[in-house]
């Protein structure tokens, strides 16, 4: 029996749910392995989930394509790199409150921003209100992680950065209404988010663990498309009791057209990633260049073994 320790990128929620599908229905323990998944609230996110790799106390993480690239470039190069990613489509979105007077990005100038502080989220975030007609001009602040949605309810931020299939259904059931803007709207070519990340040299050393990982999430994902009301009863188990009031089946509906087919689910486009690449040196947000084999490959996927 092999051991992967899964750390994911948030307390359980829908993007997680094949993971857990997974572990319970017994699908990695007939690949012979043993998951371990573990969530940034177990540490209070004083580390974050890619760093847990790199520092040898976690085998994978969910992180996003940047953070990939950020630790490829960083002064201590590590070989971070995604393997798969959860959606074929970017599932994000800068969230107002719809009274704030924020009708599209170019008047976020002069607003507050909650952000989580990762290495090129504030530039990509004023790089949409530039592409908006505004100057990129917004006070940006960092609260705690954990808090930064409730900070945009109770008004203390006017704008952040959220899933659409998680927070995006929470606010459904809110009296307060919200707009969304989704970055590829505004010309930022934003692909794959979460992806699933490891220290490259690991995976390569032991390719097999990690197909068989990911070979068993891959019929994770199928049984959310085939007993999605048994796959919703699975999540339910693990999610915290402040998202308790999150409405999973409609969380799911909104998430399965993004996971892809049994054929596609994990692939990446490696022009999609190229074309990322490109914008983040054309902007100057980025000045190393990057080949894309270097940040994601597919070669590990079941539909391409």
């Amino acid at each position: 029996m092999s051991s992967i320790h899964l750390c994911t990128d948030w307390t359980p929620n829908i993007n997680h749910i094949p993971f857990f599908v997974a572990k319970t229905k017994g699908f990695y323990e007939q690949e012979g392995l043993e998951v371990q998944i573990s969530d940034p609230s177990s540490y209070g996110y004083t580390i974050t989930p890619a760093k847990r790799v790199e520092k040898g106390m976690a085998d994978l993480a969910l992180c996003p394509t940047e953070s990939v690239i950020s630790y490829r470039t960083k002064s201590t190069p590590f070989p971070l790199i995604g393997i798969a990613t959860i959606f074929q489509k970017d599932v994000s979105a800068i969230a107002v409150k719809r009274r704030s007077n924020i009708i599209s990005p170019g008047d976020m100038d002069g607003k507050k921003y909650a952000s989580y502080n990762a290495r090129y989220e504030d530039d990509i975030v004023k790089r949409m209100i530039m592409n908006d007609g505004g100057a990129g001009d917004i006070e940006i602040g960092y609260p705690d992680k954990f808090g930064i949605w409730e900070n945009l309810i109770n008004g203390n931020y006017d704008a952040t950065w959220i899933f659409l299939n998680w927070e995006g259904i929470a606010a459904e059931n809110l009296t307060e209404e919200f707009r969304f803007f989704k970055l590829t709207d505004y010309l930022i070519p934003y692909y794959y988010s979460p992806m699933i990340v490891g220290d490259e040299r690991k995976i390569r050393a032991n390719p097999e663990v990690y197909r068989k990982f990911l070979k068993a999430t891959a019929k994770a994902v199928n049984y959310c498309f085939e007993h999605p009301d048994e796959a919703v009863k699975i999540l339910s188990t693990f999610v915290p009791e402040s998202d308790e009031h999150i409405d999973l089946n409609r969380a799911l509906e909104f998430s399965l057209p993004y996971f892809g087919s049994d054929e596609s689910w994990g692939k990446m486009d490696p022009y999609r990633v190229a074309v990322f690449l490109e914008w983040l040196n054309e902007t100057g947000l980025e000045k190393t260049n990057l080949e894309v084999a270097q940040i994601m490959t597919n070669e590990f996927l079941p539909s391409t073994i």
